[in-house]
């Protein structure tokens, strides 16, 4: 049993209590109807203060007071209604670990077609046609054999009989669990209808059902297996071992038992084990399985990385951050684990229509196999689109009808379309580096009207940077840059932060050291270069110098420019340029002495340059209109506006202002998501029907805060989140309506005498059941469009 730090602590002051959770795996808990079955089985037990049941990953969480009961009562429960648990401990207060401390968040792969259930499925599969042989083409040979009852059994009776018991004792064992637990599900259904056309000697009937109802319900475990793959994918990343230098040696260990702090040493082709900071070596480290990068990321000293990353080229050594159980990955798994038991409102109201639908269409199974043969004397002919159909009074015909109403009646196809479209959906975003906290967030992503984007951090970089180096006259680009950088290089602003990294990048050489250092608050800095004074600042500061920018001049004392030269080079630099660059949204940065102009720096918040074809992808996709909100300038706000072509900007708001917007385009549009970056915007996040944070790799905020986040920096994944979302949604509609549409074409077709047993449940109940999960799996197939950052 497992003491889980996430479930309630019911402990008091005085430590008379303490609850705990027990995780345990149902690997046959694969649908609604088996997790209402525990369900209620549960509920039963003096002790259970709370479960949550998922199936589909084939998981358990039961909170239980251990004063009352023990973990093995919990699996006692579960089983009593007819499903194994596999891999609990029967502990009953003290600390001993289980397999939740393992990993063990889901059902192990299961061996469909060659389990037990499988084995009599084939067995009574071939008793079924070995049976049909005897009945239909070796008629000399059907002899009896023997009689019950007086009633005589001929070969084919026995074989059917035979199948009956090898396909069909394992639905009627269930059935008997369902009533035992008034549950009035698809075992129930099919257990009463096996027994019900067996007592009757309808042995053709009840043998057809058993098998093709087992042969349905194992197609449904191995889709339902296929549908939990994508998640055991998803777990698989972590690697369980990892290799840690302890006392000036290198040892492996279970990646669980790594302490922060430590050191892991990570080569070419490993996973690497845990988060951490690269401390020592150089390498490509490709993040896809976090953050959705299609490029290997360069990491070097100091740079962070994440448990499940892949170390391309380079020998890596990294100090861990942080434990297995709290990884960024871990942290992934278990919130997609999470989203999957949050019902959709679609699955809230599917599961009250079924509520309805079972026990309607029961009562009118019962009245189809009772009320005919009373009512109808005499044959009757009715003409059905051109087909002549017989009503007659039979008992035999009508029963059999009625028991083929009783299949229909189960509401398995529908009832499963909502929660297996949603585990595809978020499982294949979460392995493209998108977390979606819910299926409900995974349903109102497809319905926004408008998106509400923030800008620093969002459509730009979040970086300043040296967008343009502008030179006056014969001084080079070198040369104006590298006296910038010998000025900026004593600053702590970030304009110093972008034009030192340009030296780096451009690699100008040596950079000066100046002396007498000076900032001009406001202005600008200046500084002594080689025995002269330099300055770098707003053009307002060398207005103030004496330097007309009109024609780039310095006026002599008397107010007249000086002599004129390289006017050509000249005129290219003039106020009207300067004023160009500010329009774009840049900041302007001169460089020169009091006589002289060296050039001119612009630096800026780069745009991403994803950002424009994701809005316009947006746009292509649907969204009715794409709005930026940001705390910076009118200017800048208008320049970026412009460049990534949104269809509106609102500027210089406070964040409740963004509060205010949102509220603004709800009542305008209708519902709006909200991108940001999970902190700064948490109040419009939590405004907008969707927040989604960008760039939440590693931080625990956004992961927490937002209902979906973007792990990495890449806006290009928006565009794919919203057509996902759409998709899903379009998916869902299209499995209940048409798994509701055929059970309503075929109970029609029952009076009717155009629908029989067989065709009921290879229809309407494994043919649909496997419709609409492969019409989910398709899903999965939707990947991010190919434009990024890179």
């Amino acid at each position: 049993m497992t003491e889980n730090p996430d479930a309630a602590d019911q402990t008091s002051a005085g430590g008379q209590r303490r609850d705990l959770t027990a995780r345990l795996v149902v690997p046959e808990m694969d649908c609604p109807s088996c997790a209402q079955k525990v369900d209620k089985s549960l509920q039963r037990v003096d002790g259970v203060l709370d479960a949550t049941l998922q199936p589909t990953t084939g998981t358990a969480n039961v909170t239980y007071d251990p004063d009352r009961i023990s973990e093995a009562d919990v699996v006692e429960a579960i089983e009593a209604v007819g499903y194994e648990v596999v891999g609990g401990s029967d502990t009953d207060g003290d600390d001993k670990q289980t397999e939740a401390d393992d990993g063990v968040d889901i059902a192990p792969p299961s061996e469909v077609w060659t389990s037990l259930r499988a084995k009599k499925t084939w067995l009574g599969a071939a008793f079924v046609a070995l049976g049909l042989l005897f009945e239909f083409i070796l008629t000399a040979q059907n002899v009896a054999v023997t009689s019950v009852l007086d009633y005589p059994l001929h070969v084919a009776d026995v074989l059917f009989l035979g199948a009956v018991a090898a396909s069909g004792i394992p639905v009627v064992r269930g059935g008997y669990y369902s009533a035992k637990n008034r549950s009035l599900d698809i075992d129930l259904l099919m257990g009463t209808a096996i027994i019900a056309a067996t007592g009757i000697g309808y042995f053709v009937e009840a043998a057809t059902l058993a098998v093709l109802f087992s042969i349905a319900e194992l197609l449904e475990d191995y889709a339902m297996d296929r549908a939990r793959d994508s998640l055991r994918e998803l777990m698989e990343l972590s690697p369980d071992e990892a290799t840690v230098k302890r006392d000036g040696e290198e040892v492996t260990v279970p990646a669980d038992e790594v302490e922060v702090g430590e050191t892991v040493v990570v080569r070419p082709g490993d996973k690497i084990p845990l988060d951490g900071t690269v401390v020592e070596g150089e390498s490509a480290v490709d993040q896809s399985p976090i953050t959705g990068e299609s490029v290997p990321v360069d990491k070097t000293a100091g740079d962070e990385v994440y448990a499940g990353a892949i170390n391309e080229e380079g020998y890596l050594e990294v100090e861990v951050t942080s434990t297995a159980g709290d990884s960024t990955l871990s942290r992934i798994i278990e919130m997609v684990q999470g989203a999957q038991a949050k019902k959709t409102e679609t699955e809230q109201f599917v599961d009250r229509f079924s509520g309805y639908y079972t026990p309607v269409v029961v009562v009118l199974a019962i009245l189809t196999a009772a009320i005919p043969p009373v009512v109808i004397s005499d044959p009757v002919s009715v003409d059905v689109a051109g087909y002549g159909v017989s009503f007659a009074g039979d008992w035999q015909t009508w029963f059999i009808r009625g028991l083929t109403l009783l299949v229909i009646a189960c509401p398995c196809a529908f009832v499963i379309s909502t929660p297996v479209s949603v585990v595809s959906g978020i499982t294949s975003a979460a392995k493209n580096g998108v977390l979606i906290k819910g299926g409900n967030y995974l349903e109102a992503m497809g319905e926004v009207d408008a998106v509400a984007v923030d800008k620093t951090g969002t459509l730009t970089k979040g970086e300043l940077a040296v967008t343009d180096v502008v030179p006056v006259g014969d001084t080079d680009e070198a040369t104006l840059i590298r006296h910038a950088a010998g000025l900026e290089r004593r600053s702590e602003h970030p304009i110093a932060a972008a034009i030192l990294a340009r030296v780096d990048e451009s690699g100008v050489g040596d950079v000066p050291h100046p002396t007498g250092f000076e900032s001009l608050t406001g202005k600008g800095i200046r500084g002594e270069i080689d025995g002269e004074t330099y300055y770098a600042g707003k053009p307002a500061l060398f207005e103030e110098l004496g330097f007309d920018l009109s024609r780039v001049r310095r006026e002599t004392d008397g107010g007249v420019l000086e002599e004129d030269t390289a006017e050509s080079d000249d005129e290219v630099f003039t106020k009207d340029a300067l004023a160009a660059l500010e329009r774009e949204g840049k900041t302007v940065v001169l460089v020169g002495t009091e006589a002289e102009l060296l050039g001119a720096i612009a630096i800026a918040d780069e745009v991403r340059p994803a950002s424009k074809r994701a809005v316009q992808r947006l746009r292509e996709l649907g969204v009715e209109r794409v709005v930026m909100l940001t705390g910076d300038n009118e200017g800048t706000a208008r320049a970026i506006a412009e460049e990534v072509d949104v269809d509106e900007y609102r500027a210089e708001l406070l964040p409740e202002e963004k509060v205010d917007a949102v509220e603004e385009l709800q009542a305008e549009y209708g519902e709006v998501a909200m991108v940001g970056d999970g902190i700064n915007d948490a109040p419009a996040l939590a405004t907008a029907e969707v927040g989604i944070a960008m760039g939440a790799a590693g931080t625990d905020t956004a992961l927490e805060t937002a209902d979906v986040a973007l792990m990495g920096d890449d806006v290009g994944k928006l565009p794919y989140l919203y057509d996902l979302s759409h998709t899903a949604n379009g998916v869902i509609r299209q499995n209940i309506w048409v798994s509701l549409g055929m059970k309503f074409l075929l109970a029609l077709g029952v009076p009717l005498g155009l629908v029989n047993v067989a065709l009921a449940v290879v229809v309407g109940d494994m043919g649909m059941s496997l419709g609409v999960t492969g019409n989910a799996m398709r899903l999965s197939r939707i990947g991010p469009d190919q434009f990024s950052d890179t």
